[in-house]
């Protein structure tokens, strides 16, 4: 008896039980059953190969099955598999932080954990909300500027799908159904050359009303792939510290490598007082968050008053077998050979961006670090734009995985992704752009 749904195929046995993330089961195409993963490709169980071109939700930054990891993973769990985080500490978790602190972009001195990219945002958030309560009830400020309730952030922004993470997130198909639920934060525009005078006025005017300004640096993920200076966020951020705002990076994308250095966060001169990581934290092979805060937010709760605490937890807290994968991740990151495959990433897709250029077709190219994207003028902006379904659905059968946000196209590869890897999918886009080309 327990052996006959066996008998069925996989995608027959998915889709009486699975519901998946952001699918429309109704006449949905089936899942595709995935059977193993090396580098760049995934198997599925009829043998075909995929190129794994955006390392499966940001995530697999050293590509599928790397044996560092799992060998590391593996001697871990026969140690210690997981044990509670409150009153207890674990090697992993402690030689994590020791080890990952000096890299962070800023001077950070505690690392909260938790369970993944959205978990790490809501930590920071309630991390900022409850500072400024604890300091006002504590009296170490006396200027005048702790009445703060506001949340600053930007257009186009997306910082997951909990409540929290969900409130301080642009207003889109994510959010519509829970719109009434939500908390509203001042919105912005991603700062520029352009805006950044009126923004600077912005937060001189309402600086002393808003406790913290959380910013996905120089490049917002799920809002569309958007891009924007350095040089302006640098200023934005100089504004919101004359105003005494907590600034929160949320690096949990932008973070181990994927713009060209090792944080987005390096690329500025303002430095976050919280900063959120995960997706690329254990090269991809474990669920796994971090916050961190610098010494003088954690200093806010520290009291005798036991109220002050930051009551906030995971039963997955500081997982042994996550923190030991991302421990060996670090040292795949820091081998001199991953930044020159970052570079060479890099420098093929400013190549291709040329190419991409040509066409009528394409808008926006852009490319930062490993990621290349782009628009296609077929339908309108947006996650809805059924032409992100037909490209996916048209590299499948070439072999190659494209998530597509709607009509902004993407590349994020693997590191390990080889040229002619990349090449096979720079070649199926442009077969893919000319067809629709012709088509017009």
């Amino acid at each position: 008896m327990n052996q006959l749904p066996l008998m069925r195929s996989l995608t027959d046995r998915d889709h009486q039980v699975i519901w998946h993330p952001y699918t429309q089961h109704k006449n949905k195409l089936p899942p595709i059953p995935v059977v193993k993963g090396r580098d760049a490709l995934l198997w599925d169980d009829k043998g075909n190969t995929y190129i794994d071109a955006i390392s499966s939700w940001w995530v697999s930054i050293h590509g599928h099955g790397n044996p560092y990891i799992a060998q590391k993973i593996y001697e871990q769990a026969l140690r210690l598999e997981h044990v509670i985080f409150t009153g207890f500490t674990h090697e992993p978790a402690v030689l994590l932080a020791e080890r990952l602190l000096p890299l962070l972009p800023g001077t950070f001195s505690r690392v909260f954990y938790s369970d993944n990219g959205s978990t790490a945002v809501e930590v920071a958030i309630k991390m900022a909300i409850q500072y400024w309560k604890n300091v006002q009830k504590t009296g170490l400020e006396d200027d005048g500027r702790t009445g703060r309730k506001k949340i600053l952030a930007l257009h186009n922004s997306y910082h997951g799908d909990t409540f929290g993470s969900m409130s301080i997130s642009e207003r889109s198909v994510f959010t519509a159904a829970f719109q009434e639920y939500l908390f509203e934060p001042l919105f912005i525009e991603a700062p520029s050359s352009e805006n950044i005078d009126r923004l600077r006025d912005l937060l001189r005017d309402q600086g002393q009303e808003i406790a913290c300004f959380i910013y996905e640096p120089l490049l917002q993920g799920a809002g569309g792939m958007c891009m924007y200076e350095a040089a302006a966020l640098d200023q934005l951020l100089e504004a919101a510290k004359e105003q005494g705002i907590l600034c929160i990076a949320d690096e949990v994308m932008t973070g181990f490598g994927r713009t060209g250095k090792l944080f987005a966060g390096d690329y500025l001169r303002q430095r976050a007082d919280i900063i959120c990581l995960s997706k690329g934290l254990t090269g991809g092979t474990m669920a796994m968050g971090v916050t961190a805060a610098t010494e003088k937010v954690f200093d806010a709760f520290l009291s005798d008053d036991r109220r002050k605490t930051l009551f906030h937890g995971h039963s997955f807290t500081a997982n042994p077998l996550a923190c030991t994968a991302a421990l060996a991740s670090l040292d795949l990151l820091q081998e001199e050979g991953c930044d020159r495959r970052l570079r060479r990433i890099n420098e093929q897709h400013s190549a291709f961006a040329g190419k991409l250029r040509q066409y009528p077709i394409v808008r926006h190219v852009r490319v930062l670090g490993t990621v290349i994207a782009f628009e296609i003028s077929v339908g309108e902006d947006g996650y809805i734009n059924p032409a992100g379904l037909d490209l996916t659905q048209r590299a499948l059968e070439k072999g190659i995985y494209l998530r597509p946000l709607g009509n902004t196209v993407y590349i994020m590869p693997p590191y390990c992704i080889t040229e002619k890897e990349m090449d096979q999918v720079y070649t199926f886009l442009v077969q893919y752009i000319e067809g629709k080309t012709a088509s017009r």
